[in-house]
């Protein structure tokens, strides 16, 4: 398959198709990078009608299962909860090459893969 935008609804669907395997969520964010492994396990959406501020995301994507963050030498910490959660917007960009996902908004970029077994 080759590279493709897709629709929120068409990036739900393929996405959804990765539960119950591991993923990797990279995470570049102004200045921030930080990779993830999850066993994802669900996905789900919110929304957030009582927004303080425009720092709020109004609508988040919700990765659910346990997990691990990677460090900068390379340690695995543990998730503090069993939801990450990558904040959308109306005008999120989502795109699929056959092997990853990019979710791009006005904060950052969310590269999102499976891991095979050498990388766990």
């Amino acid at each position: 398959m080759e590279h493709a935008f897709l629709s929120v609804e068409e990036f739900n669907q393929l996405l959804h198709q990765w539960n119950g395997q591991t993923i990797k969520v990279s995470k570049h964010e102004l200045n921030d990078f930080d990779e993830t492994l999850l066993e994802l396990q669900d996905i789900s959406y919110s929304t957030n009608t009582r927004r303080i501020d425009d720092y709020e995301a109004k609508h988040a994507l919700q990765l659910n299962g346990s997990g691990s963050i990677i460090t900068d030498t390379n340690d695995l910490q543990s998730l503090p909860s069993s939801l990450y959660e990558i904040p959308l917007e109306d005008n999120t960009l989502y795109e699929f090459d056959g092997s990853r996902f990019l979710v791009s908004t006005s904060r950052g970029v969310y590269k999102i893969e499976l891991v095979n077994d050498q990388e766990r």
